[in-house]
């Protein structure tokens, strides 16, 4: 049995998941066909300057670049895992829209030509309710949805209404050997709600509503607001399915998980989910398993343009993680957790050295003690959190 008394299986479901995703701004320039470089931020103004202070940081960058390039070494990681299903925040919008959002000083914003880089990765969810998805108005949140629509690309989090923003996403799962003769009904899925907090900088105007587009924004990482988002998905669930709820919360750096997320946290799993999937933090935060439910606080940035930027680099926010979730397929319980570390250079992620990986454990265990103190480090590089630990 796991630990919330349910009954375990042979069976087990793989999860891919990973933070922010960023393709626009100088990723975008580097791409088959760059869309309009100006920006709107007070520190610099061409999007082409970021590829400039990745060459002078790494090694020059080629351009033009291949679809491939922004991930690198993962794409051989993801082939590896054969996951069920692959989840990362798309923090983009992808479109052609030139209106900036105000008062923002940052926007991402990728030429939907370029969509193809996406779809090398082949994820089976963009979750959209994060602070940039509307950096172009709602003009470029329709193209935004538009685009990945055309392209096959599965979203959830962000709609042309509050029906469609809080709709979760669907990915098919294979369902459990029948018996023989036994009519068998709908399989099952992993249900994927995404969900975005003002503390991660999204806006309040970007909410959707019944007559408006936007994000599904929860206004307060509150008991009544868990018990709300509980309710959506105990109104669609079906038996054998799984449930994964994506928080995009917080600040941009920094180790320190707030009470009230991890109250959040442990409400949603209390609920029902099986996983939690948070990001925002431009660097891994701490994770937890709570009553044999993987909880990531924060999962870093994997794809973007910061190498040259400094002043934060006690984070080290070169390193990515690609987490693999390895679930009881009926019960949704952690059975197995791998990080597999890789390090930004030259706008390509390459396989992080093995005193990285060390780095990494010793940071997330002393920083997240006792949520991360199982982590061990293989001959691989990869971080592993050990069976029979904590509550795995």
């Amino acid at each position: 049995m796991d630990a919330s008394g349910s009954r375990g299986s042979d069976r087990e479901v793989t999860v891919c998941l990973a933070g922010d995703v960023m393709l626009g701004r100088g990723v975008d320039q580097i791409l088959p066909h760059p869309g309009d470089p100006r920006l709107a931020e007070p520190w610099v103004t061409d999007a082409r300057s970021y590829v400039d202070m990745a060459a002078a940081a790494h090694g020059p960058v080629p351009r033009p670049a291949g679809y491939a390039r922004p991930w690198g070494d993962l794409l051989e990681e993801l082939q590896a895992a054969r996951p069920d299903a692959w989840l990362l925040n798309l923090e983009t919008s992808v479109t052609r829209a030139d209106a900036f959002a105000p008062d923002k000083s940052v926007h991402y914003r990728m030429n939907p030509a370029n969509l193809p880089c996406l779809a090398a990765a082949r994820p089976d969810v963009c979750v959209l309710a994060n602070n940039h998805v509307l950096d172009f108005g709602r003009d470029g949140l329709a193209e935004t949805l538009e685009a990945l629509d055309a392209a096959g690309l599965a979203t959830a989090g962000a709609g042309r209404d509050a029906a469609e923003a809080w709709r979760p996403a669907e990915v098919a799962l294979r369902p459990p050997p029948s018996p023989p003769g036994a009519t068998s009904g709908p399989g099952p899925r992993l249900l994927v709600f995404s969900v975005g907090l003002p503390s991660s900088g999204i806006p309040l105007d970007w909410a959707a509503t019944p007559e408006r587009s936007g994000v599904a924004l929860v206004s307060a990482p509150s008991p009544a607001a868990a018990a709300e988002l509980v309710a959506r998905t105990e109104a669609v669930r079906r038996t054998g399915d799984l449930v994964a709820v994506s928080i995009h919360w917080g600040s941009n750096w920094g180790y320190r998980i707030p009470p009230a997320h991890i109250r959040f946290a442990h409400d949603l799993v209390d609920g029902g989910a099986d996983l939690v999937h948070g990001h925002s933090s431009h660097h891994p935060r701490p994770l937890e398993v709570y009553r044999g439910r993987l909880i990531l606080y924060g999962c870093g940035d994997l794809v973007n343009d910061y190498e040259g930027i400094t002043g934060h680099e006690q984070y080290r926010d070169d390193l990515r993680l690609l987490y693999t979730a390895r679930l009881d397929a009926a019960t949704g319980a952690l059975r197995e957790l791998r990080l597999t570390p890789f390090q930004a250079r030259r706008l390509t992620l390459r396989r992080a050295p093995l005193r990285d990986a060390h780095w990494l454990r010793d940071c997330l265990s002393r920083q997240g003690a006792p949520f991360s103190a199982a982590l061990t480090v293989g001959s691989d590089a990869a971080l592993t959190l050990a069976r029979g630990s904590q509550e795995v």
